[in-house]
């Protein structure tokens, strides 16, 4: 076993092997896993994320997995003070911490400074009927008013974080973009992305996809839905497209091609994500060494020795 060293965290799109890469980092270094995908908070959500079973984890010990019922909604705050708590838990074990998933906010908010506004539910919900009454195009227009920088990050179609940062200014005072994390480690750590050609990946996505249609997929949901499905929960790839099938607003080929159209876009919006860090150390998620070339990686990091990671080889959307 290795003395606890940096924070390893796998990242990238995706439908990449980033859970298997994981396991196999934490085996090798002695370590433990921490979850950094916000859909594997859920107790439940299991066939739809993708998530691995107690016996894929080879053993591994697994934290932040399982932690939320899914009538709650998720917070970034409670994730970031939970998962920091885990890692120094590992640490103190004399375990090495190995972080893993591609909720691109929620690593951020794990590993960098990042100093998280407040909330307040009123001034969310007013905010959240006004872009249903005139669509979240008008509210983007707001935002680039007032805080050109965080306009040009989110989507003129993405009605959650368009709010969230019209919230954060209407408490705050300050601009969004202000609140946005810092690339500088608070918790140091070393980032491996797992990268994948385009055209594999979206075959990769195809075939999951129908691999959690055959486990179960839809009674999976269906059984969530008895519950009581949070905002949070019922808005996840996967999960949203069944719900409509399950209201008779799509026809279950319509939700089956929804949710691949769905994953993709996923894909391609969270290597945006991490493309735009540039201490990730990219890896070809097909090499046969892969797990040899990471760990490598990671001894380079404790070293101290490891080299840039410059410009990496653009597959994924390129």
């Amino acid at each position: 076993m290795s003395a606890p060293g940096l924070v390893v965290a796998v990242v990238g799109p995706t439908a990449t092997g980033k859970s298997d890469l994981g396991v196999a980092l934490a085996q090798a270094l002695g370590g433990e896993v921490v979850n950094a995908d916000a859909m594997q908070l859920y107790r439940g959500m299991d066939i739809g994320t993708a998530k691995l079973s107690p016996a894929d984890r080879r053993g591994v010990a697994h934290h932040q997995l399982d932690v939320l019922d899914v009538g709650e909604d998720a917070s970034v705050a409670a994730y970031q003070r939970h998962a920091r708590a885990d890692i120094g838990a590992v640490q103190a074990r004399g375990s090495r911490a190995v972080v893993v998933g591609g909720s691109g906010l929620y690593v951020r908010a794990l590993l960098d400074r990042m100093e998280l506004a407040p909330v307040d539910p009123a001034v969310r919900a007013r905010l959240e009927q006004r872009a249903l009454e005139v669509g979240p195009g008008l509210l983007h227009d707001e935002l680039a008013a007032v805080d050109p920088e965080a306009a040009r990050a989110i989507g003129r179609a993405n009605t959650r974080r368009i709010v969230r940062a019209l919230e954060v200014i209407e408490i705050t005072g300050r601009a969004y973009s202000a609140s946005l994390p810092e690339q500088v480690y608070a918790v140091p750590a070393v980032q491996i992305g797992l990268d994948h050609a385009r055209e594999a990946l979206d075959r990769r996505v195809e075939a999951r996809v129908g691999r959690m249609w055959d486990a179960g997929l839809v009674e999976e949901v269906r059984g969530l839905a008895a519950r009581g499905m949070g905002r949070t929960a019922a808005r996840a790839v996967g999960y949203a497209e069944v719900l409509a099938m399950l209201r008779g607003d799509l026809t279950e080929a319509a939700a089956r091609e929804a949710v691949v159209a769905g994953t993709r876009r996923l894909a391609r919006k969270q290597m945006g994500w991490f493309g735009r860090d540039p201490r990730v150390h990219w890896l070809d998620a097909q090499r046969p060494d892969l797990v040899d070339r990471a760990l490598e990686l990671v001894g380079a990091a404790d070293a101290g020795r490891l080299p840039d990671p410059g410009q990496r080889r653009r597959t994924l959307g390129s």
